[in-house]
């Protein structure tokens, strides 16, 4: 009797598992099929058609392509941090180090051609490359600067920051922190924001009584050319030192080994030298990126500029906290900032 009830016990297994083969083959040519089935959350309760659509369109496609390091701490990091911070999920390729314009132009026809949905064009150099290649995709979003203008290309927008804004709060700082009044700047090539910044700095220095040496290197990369240059400012009696670009790193460098004051742009600019680094205007591009996708959403995939500035956050002056500066020099930046933002002062650029 034993033997018998265990024989059946087994058979009953067996068509029980047999049973339950079945049915899940079943499911999945249902679904398959496309007969109705509904998704369902992970606690089992059943999806709205917009989560289920949510999840279907999955995560916003987006390429940077980039001339420097996306950890260079200057230009190119001050665009990767910015996507990194949208309030957005977002899957994002970067393609840095591209120096030479061709290559830049390839990696972004590439991407388009991939289907990436917005890709970030971040280079002033790379605007003719851009106004051959978008209106080849006239679905995908391009995003481009620094510029002030889309080239007339309905899906390209633009951006460019006010760099003289917190160029002239630098030279505020810099000419209060001088003992010598001679202040040392290192410019890359003569375009762009790097421009705009260095005449802010010189245009703020300058209204507090100080000299300032500009000597633009003619690259934005040569960081031993960078090195060279703030070596020869020093060497002229400047003792405050501040320079834009990716190859600011060499500049830095000196300015450490000196231990002389250093006023960042772009990027904080902090780590590479903690104990003389001041100040540094960061570029918070997240501001306006916000903005062109928002745009995107509603339709509108180019077609406009924006400009990143104090007012509406776009810039931010970002203080060491390991640097001692005097609190009447803090406050007069922060008086400066005020101004700035009122329109009380102006950068004179």
């Amino acid at each position: 009797m034993i033997t018998q009830n265990r024989t059946w016990y087994r058979l009953l297994a067996l068509l029980f598992g047999f049973a339950l083969l079945a049915a899940a083959c079943g499911g999945s040519d249902e679904t398959e099929a496309g007969d109705d089935t509904t998704a369902s959350t992970a606690d089992g309760e059943a999806m709205s058609e917009e989560e289920m659509a949510a999840m279907d369109d999955g995560p916003l496609t987006v390429a940077v392509v980039a001339p420097s390091s996306k950890e260079d701490l200057a230009f190119t990091q001050s665009m990767v941090d910015a996507l990194n911070a949208l309030d957005r999920d977002i899957d994002l390729q970067i393609t840095d180090g591209t120096f030479v314009v061709e290559d830049a132009a390839a990696a972004i026809r590439g991407y388009a051609e991939d289907g990436v949905e917005v890709i970030v064009a971040h280079g002033t150099q790379y605007g003719g490359s851009l106004a051959e290649i978008a209106p080849d995709f006239p679905d995908t979003t391009f995003i481009w600067g620094t510029a002030t203008d889309t080239q007339g290309l309905d899906n390209v927008f633009a951006y460019y920051p006010a760099a003289d804004e917190g160029g002239y709060v630098n030279g505020i700082l810099a000419a209060g922190l001088s003992t010598s009044g001679q202040l040392g700047v290192i410019g890359p090539i003569e375009a762009g924001d790097a421009v705009a910044y260095i005449v802010g700095f010189q245009n703020g220095a300058e209204s507090k009584g100080a000299e300032v040496s500009v000597v633009y290197t003619g690259s934005f990369g040569d960081v031993a050319l960078a090195a060279e240059t703030a070596t020869a400012h020093l060497a002229n009696g400047a003792d405050v030192l501040t320079g834009t670009a990716q190859m600011v790193v060499g500049a830095v460098g000196v300015a450490n080994d000196a231990g002389v004051p250093w006023f960042g742009t772009q990027a904080n600019q902090t780590a590479l030298a903690p104990d003389i680094v001041v100040a540094s205007q960061v570029y918070h591009w997240e501001v306006v990126l916000e903005e062109m996708l928002a745009l995107r959403d509603s339709g509108t995939i180019g077609g406009q500029a924006f400009e990143v500035n104090l007012t509406n956050g776009g810039l931010v002056i970002e203080f060491n906290d390991g640097f001692d500066l005097p609190a009447e020099l803090k406050a007069e930046a922060e008086a400066t900032i005020a101004g700035i933002i009122d329109g009380s002062i102006s950068t004179g650029a």
